[in-house]
């Protein structure tokens, strides 16, 4: 299984960039496709989902209206469309798949596969 994450690089505040997540031996079972960010000196956070069986998507509320996560399943590749970027969307964004993801006590279980991550630097 492999999921490659494309499309990082340096933006201004404001500008927008689209990442890519390209999976190849990727079971069919894992249908949920989730992006996750890690940002220097901080706890990994979950960025949003989408189930690829029926398109349902979850954000966390700080990018809810500015992230949009879209699936291509003729390609096997998943985006996450940023705009408005602030600078605190500067991270290391990793795209993940598994079965289902659910949330617990306010944070996601952890997906089973990693890809390994691309790097989104915004200055303010």
């Amino acid at each position: 299984v492999q999921l490659v994450e494309s499309g990082g690089g340096r933006a201004q505040a404001g500008d927008s960039l689209r990442l890519s997540c390209a999976a190849s031996g990727l079971p069919d079972s894992m249908s949920v496709m989730a992006w996750f960010r890690q940002a220097p000196g901080k706890d990994r956070e979950f960025v949003g989902l989408i189930n690829t069986s029926d398109d349902y998507t979850y954000y966390i509320d700080s990018v809810k209206g500015r992230f949009t996560i879209s699936r291509d399943n003729a390609k096997n590749t998943t985006y996450l469309q940023m705009n408005s970027l602030k600078h605190e969307d500067t991270a290391v964004y990793y795209c993940t798949a598994d079965s289902e993801i659910r949330i617990v006590r306010g944070k996601p279980t952890l997906p089973h596969y990693w890809g390994q991550g691309t790097q989104v630097t915004v200055s303010s």
